[in-house]
């Protein structure tokens, strides 16, 4: 694979070529194949032609996959939205059009499309395309964004959709595919080939990937990647995350978290505000947040009720804490249980 050009030119029927998927003319195995890898969606012809060849190569790496498609003519794909995971698309040859929200971008050899999760997404697929992609977890890119920034999300990541190639960061997160690429190509393939399958190199591996995207691709939390470290958190931030990990089922205000440290209130807000960039008791919420999503999906059906753990970790107004989990963990509560 020659990367150089941003324009990579595999050879056909190579890449990936050990990791099929499928390969069909039909459009309802196509998409109920597709559904396996990425989520469910709907696919239909986009034009007059009804040309249809599609192929897909796919091999997952702890919490990313890398593969390599093509649908063989002119199709429309319309997911919704992503369930869970972020998706990073370059094409090879051939054009797409991405529509995520209110933003189009016109993707090709040189301009990569990154689709975040939460965004409603439609896709409009250009005969004679082909594409290599990149999908991330979701639950796996935000613990790799925290271990960056030190404290928790308040938002989900939200990528900016168009990525372009021929810019410095471009370069630099194509270098890191190319060798992704040809690794899993040839992952066992013979003496002094780097393994995929060994988890210590996979750990690094999908570390070192997602850390890439986080730094070269903008997003909501880029300037707080570019931002000074700040100084290591005093004694009392640190005393008081680790009360309310161990009380997070009591009844706990602002008074009680300060009185445990001995400092004040104000003293607490500013001490959690400028290490964590949070309060106290959007905090504890996360805790218990993380808690009732714990107990969710390690319960098996019948065993609880979405109610009863969302009572038992303090949230007595079901609307707020259904739209406060549904924006932490990119679905709902209810959802959860069923997966458990």
């Amino acid at each position: 694979m020659n990367f150089d050009t941003l324009a990579p030119q595999p050879v056909p029927g190579e890449l990936l070529s050990r990791y099929p998927v499928f390969h069909t003319d039909d459009m309802d195995e196509a998409r109920r194949r597709g559904a396996d890898v990425f989520c469910d969606h709907r696919l239909d012809f986009a034009g007059a032609d009804r040309s249809f060849d599609a192929r897909m190569c796919y091999r997952r790496l702890r919490g990313i996959g890398l593969g390599r498609m093509t649908y063989g003519g002119d199709v429309a794909i319309d997911p919704g939205q992503l369930d869970a995971f972020t998706l990073v698309q370059m094409p090879l040859s051939g054009h797409e059009r991405i529509r995520c929200g209110n933003i189009a971008i016109d993707s090709c050899p040189g301009v990569a499309s990154v689709v975040s999760p939460k965004r409603p997404v439609t896709m409009q697929h250009r005969a004679g395309t082909e594409k290599i992609f990149i999908r991330i977890d979701s639950g796996v890119l935000e613990r790799h964004c925290i271990q960056h920034l030190g404290y928790e999300l308040r938002d989900a990541i939200d990528f900016r959709v168009d990525m372009h190639l021929d810019s410095v960061a471009g370069q630099r997160w194509m270098r890191a595919v190319q060798w992704l690429f040809a690794e899993a190509e040839h992952d066992g393939g013979g003496e002094g080939a780097i393994a995929l399958s060994s988890p210590l190199l996979a750990a690094q591996i999908e570390q070192m990937l997602i850390s890439m995207l986080l730094m070269c691709q903008p997003n909501n939390y880029t300037d707080r990647f570019q931002d000074q470290p700040p100084s290591i958190a005093p004694a009392f931030v640190k005393r008081v995350e680790q009360y309310i990990e161990e009380h997070a089922d009591e009844a706990l205000t602002i008074v009680d978290l300060a009185e445990h440290v001995g400092v004040s209130s104000r003293s607490l807000f500013a001490g959690f505000r400028r290490f964590r960039d949070t309060t106290p008791m959007n905090y504890l919420k996360e805790v218990r947040l993380k808690r009732v999503h714990d107990a969710l999906l390690h319960s098996w059906a019948g065993d609880t009720t979405v109610t009863r753990e969302a009572m038992r970790w303090g949230f007595s107004h079901l609307g707020h804490f259904a739209t406060a989990y549904k924006r932490r963990f990119g679905e709902s509560p209810s959802d959860t249980l069923t997966r458990g």
